[in-house]
């Protein structure tokens, strides 16, 4: 299986964010890894855990973002993210149950959720905050 590779045609332009991106590229690396190397399913449920504890944390942070400055498509965005939480929570369960469950569609298909997710979302708010940005920057 493939990794997957951060590139900036996926930056929000918020240092942060770009960064909390990056380490959860790095977590679905691990994942990778862990499943090339047909590790057990403890492993691969713990790493699931720690994806899932970390996209809570990410989304989070962006959220706050967001919320910060009332961006208008907010509750749509954060639905979102809810879905990939309780998508992940079944893929640990099912993989708890059985190491097999942890097939390469199930890896690709949360990787590409979250490629589509940045690229039809995310890069969605970037134009608003640069104009928040510098509606704040006039104020001062």
């Amino acid at each position: 299986m493939e990794k997957i590779t951060w590139d900036n045609k996926l930056s929000v332009k918020i240092k942060e964010i770009d960064e909390l991106q990056k380490k959860m590229f790095a977590l679905f690396n691990v994942l990778i890894d862990l499943k090339n190397k047909n590790t057990g399913g403890k492993e691969c449920s713990n790493m699931i855990s720690e994806i899932n504890e970390y996209a809570k944390y990410f989304f989070g942070k962006e959220e706050e973002y967001l919320k910060k400055v009332k961006y208008p498509d907010f509750d749509i965005h954060a639905k979102e993210h809810r879905k990939f939480i309780k998508i992940i929570i079944i893929l640990r369960r099912e993989v708890s149950d059985d190491k097999e469950n942890l097939s390469n569609d199930a890896i690709k298909s949360l990787r590409d959720w979250l490629i589509e997710h940045i690229l039809n979302q995310d890069l969605l708010y970037v134009p608003f905050l640069r104009i928040n940005n510098y509606i704040e920057s006039c104020k001062n």
